[in-house]
């Protein structure tokens, strides 16, 4: 009965201990779990502070904060299990290893994924630019994080993944503020050179949206087959580049037209022979 008695005691002194000690680990646990998670949330709103002064997409900007979020706190997780006792070496490795089946899986949208979050980062071209890219032209609409949403000029939606994109040649056509318009006009052989050339200026300095500095280039490029080639190359801002290019055009040929300057077309001389047949 003493003996009973012995070993209920030192049952219970053992439970005893083992409660104060995992009491004094699990309260230190909590502990650091409610500072940690404080740390984490003034970080974060540091974070959002930071970003929203350098302006950085809406879309990084997000996708950023919950990064930040979920790592730290997956983090924070995995301190207060080990601070209350828990294994988290076999967790560890079992999400490592869950982590690696799935990026085997998903290798596509994870290159279309980190394609994304360069293209936010470095921005080669942002909402509302103009690009050439994987034979499409348009506007960018939106830039996703695994796709690039872009309107034709035909006004055709076409989503293309951030891999090809971020991997590929990307030309954004209205970048800088001004673009050069390069046009060639022939002229007939038997045309008065020097007065087509001063047409060509005449035309160029009446636009206004051709920049005056630098000047227009207006030079002969080539004798061609059936012409004269003369090149035009004026500067515009960029936002005026078609309707120069159009409007150019048009003025050129009511301009020759009026001045008797011939713009020549290929042309072929059939000479027909007839052979008398001997009956």
């Amino acid at each position: 009965m003493d003996l009973n008695t012995d070993n209920v005691e030192q049952y219970v002194q053992m439970m005893t201990e083992m409660g104060i000690q995992f009491g004094t680990q699990l309260l230190t646990a909590l502990i650091v779990w409610f500072i940690g998670a404080w740390i984490i949330k003034k970080f974060v709103k540091l974070l959002d502070v930071a970003m929203t002064k350098k302006k950085v997409e809406v879309t990084l900007h997000q996708f950023l904060l919950s990064i930040f979020n979920i790592t730290l706190k997956a983090i924070l997780v995995i301190i207060f299990a080990s601070m209350v006792g828990i294994e988290t070496a076999s967790l560890i490795a079992m999400l490592g290893a869950a982590g690696l089946a799935v990026g085997l899986a998903l290798q596509g949208s994870l290159s279309n994924f980190a394609g994304g979050i360069l293209i936010l980062f470095f921005k080669p071209f942002k909402a509302g630019d103009v690009i050439d890219a994987q034979g499409y032209v348009g506007t960018v609409d939106e830039i996703q994080i695994f796709n690039t949403i872009i309107r034709t000029l035909d006004n055709q939606r076409v989503i293309i993944p951030n891999g090809l994109l971020s991997n590929g040649c990307v030309k954004n056509v209205f970048a800088e503020e001004t673009r050069r318009v390069d046009m060639t006009f022939g002229i007939s052989y038997d045309d008065d050179l020097t007065k087509a050339k001063a047409i060509l200026k005449e035309i160029c300095d009446g636009d206004e949206r051709i920049l005056k500095d630098p000047e227009a280039d207006i030079f002969i490029s080539a004798h061609a087959d059936s012409s004269i080639n003369i090149l035009v190359r004026p500067w515009v801002l960029s936002q005026d580049y078609w309707a120069v290019h159009f409007d150019t055009i048009e003025a050129v040929k009511l301009a020759f037209d009026k001045q008797g300057i011939t713009i020549p077309y290929p042309q072929r001389d059939v000479h027909i022979y007839q052979q008398s047949a001997n009956v």
